[in-house]
């Protein structure tokens, strides 16, 4: 089934690193029992503080010795699948050193539901031109805080895929949101894109 819906994906200005969305449920990963706070977690991820050569680095704006997700960890299989637990129709990210090769999917009724949305690394660049997409630990231009703006849609499960080390992200964010002026809501100084996606039931 085809939808019209648009998901619209929203860039923070370079120096923030936190959701601006009031009231949005936020892991910044400090208590990383299990799960790093999500509902339920499968894959291969690291709850990690600081940075390790050929492994992960810490992510512009976390001060060590913040804690952050990073995907893979060290046994590389690419792809970490966590629940909300709930549904949303928001989440936000600090997506770190961004790479093409770094993606998230968002499903609803888990990864064996409908999948709402997929968004690669190297499609951010068309929604803000001053991301590099060269997986740089250090610029604020490739380490940016994405919104991701889903209207009537909804998710409860959001995948991080990984070809090659590593899809580092912090700070992640979820919350439902009225649908009507859904970005006229916050004011956010933001560079965005709206996305028309088809959609298949499962």
């Amino acid at each position: 089934m085809a939808t019209t819906q648009a998901l619209e994906i929203t860039v923070s200005e370079g120096g923030i690193f936190d959701t601006q969305v009031a009231g949005a449920t936020v892991l910044d990963f400090e208590t990383a029992a299990n799960c790093g706070g999500y509902a339920s977690c499968s894959g291969d991820f690291g709850v990690v503080t600081g940075s390790q050569s050929s492994q992960f680095a810490a992510p512009a704006g976390i001060s060590e010795p913040n804690s952050y997700l990073s995907v893979p960890d060290d046994e590389n299989s690419c792809e970490a699948i966590f629940g909300l637990g709930t549904t949303a129709n928001y989440f936000g990210l600090l997506w770190s050193s961004i790479d093409s090769y770094n993606a998230l999917e968002f499903f609803s009724g888990g990864i064996g539901g409908t999948q709402v949305a997929s968004i690669d690394g190297g499609f951010l660049k068309s929604v803000d031109s001053d991301i590099l997409v060269q997986g740089n630990q250090v610029s604020l231009d490739d380490n940016r805080y994405i919104n991701f703006f889903f209207g009537s849609d909804v998710f409860d499960t959001v995948k991080l895929i990984s070809s090659q080390n590593v899809f580092e992200s912090g700070n992640h964010a979820w919350a439902t949101l009225p649908e009507p002026g859904i970005l006229a809501l916050f004011g956010l100084g933001l560079a965005g894109l709206t996305v028309s996606r088809p959609k298949k039931a499962a």
